[in-house]
């Protein structure tokens, strides 16, 4: 079975989130336990918990299918000692605040490595491996860092890949599944599928195809056991452009054959699956075409 939302806005307090999914027929959802672009937050209050977990019990939406995303200012990769200590600590603090609020997930970009090497650089590709090996390492022994931290939870943590923009990592397969071999509670760590991500990436999804060939290589390399969510949008971009440009669905460069491939594919049964397309107001309608989609 297909549990399809969206990420919806917490404004007001988080408790509001459950609300805005049950207008657009969500059957999952995801959403911002804090402000995204600032380190610290205010702790819950037991008022604030109440409420969520009242208004979730409403929407009837089961925590299994809701997927948080963590602040976009975290990088678990960063080579500032200063900035990596912030992330940490921030990181376990949405770690900490999902249980709160009896959520089973935590969805995250791995980092970046930040390092800058001209393209004209005869050593280019070498740097940049380099770079991202020790960023990876680096993501994997932050997330040791905060299982070790959190103990007491059982908040999976949702690796997200991306499209590989800039100096962002986890846009190869290979990158997650590295980092998930340097895991050592394997229990408390998945992944998370964005389409738009993954495409930009340049990993096919338009054929049926193209579609299997890239899912097997998924797979092959990190295995859909550790596959938790995923993030559905279509692309502005090009395959294999590495630029990160969400459009609603059927209405970029993917198109809704590989929708239609997604809601037929058992794979991604009882996984939250995640709107994040630009265009709000028309979540709703996105949600029932995609569910029309469904032989």
């Amino acid at each position: 079975m297909k549990f399809v939302g969206a990420h919806v806005s917490a404004s007001g307090g988080v408790f509001n989130a459950p609300l805005n999914a049950m207008k657009i027929g969500a059957k999952a959802f995801a959403l911002f336990t804090k402000n995204q672009r600032q380190w610290v937050a205010k702790p819950f209050s037991k008022e604030i918990i109440d409420k969520f977990k009242k208004n979730l019990e409403k929407s009837e939406i089961s925590p299994k299918y809701i997927l948080p995303h963590d602040s976009y200012l975290i990088n678990l990769g960063s080579p500032d000692i200063e900035k990596l200590k912030k992330s940490r600590d921030a990181f376990i603090d949405e770690i900490k605040r999902c249980e709160e609020l009896g959520l089973e997930l935590l969805n995250f970009h791995p980092g970046s490595h930040l390092v800058k090497v001209g393209k004209r650089d005869p050593e280019y590709h070498n740097k940049i491996m380099e770079a991202e090996l020790k960023a990876l390492d680096l993501i994997a022994l932050s997330l040791n860092m905060a299982i070790d931290a959190t103990k007491d939870t059982r908040v999976k943590l949702v690796i997200e890949n991306t499209a590989g923009q800039g100096t962002n990592l986890g846009y190869r397969f290979e990158h997650l599944a590295h980092i998930i071999d340097n895991i050592e509670d394997k229990s408390r760590v998945g992944v998370c599928l964005d389409t738009c991500h993954t495409f930009s990436a340049g990993y096919d999804l338009r054929t049926k195809e193209a579609y299997e060939e890239s899912m097997s290589e998924f797979d092959r390399v990190v295995g859909f056991k550790y596959l938790s969510g995923m993030h559905i949008n279509d692309s502005k971009a090009k395959l294999g452009s590495r630029v990160d440009r969400h459009h609603s669905l059927g209405q970029g460069e993917i198109g809704w054959d590989t929708f239609r491939f997604i809601m037929n594919d058992k794979r991604m049964d009882n996984i939250p699956l995640i709107l994040e397309t630009i265009d709000s107001s028309i979540w709703d309608r996105e949600i029932r075409e995609l569910y029309n989609l469904v032989d």
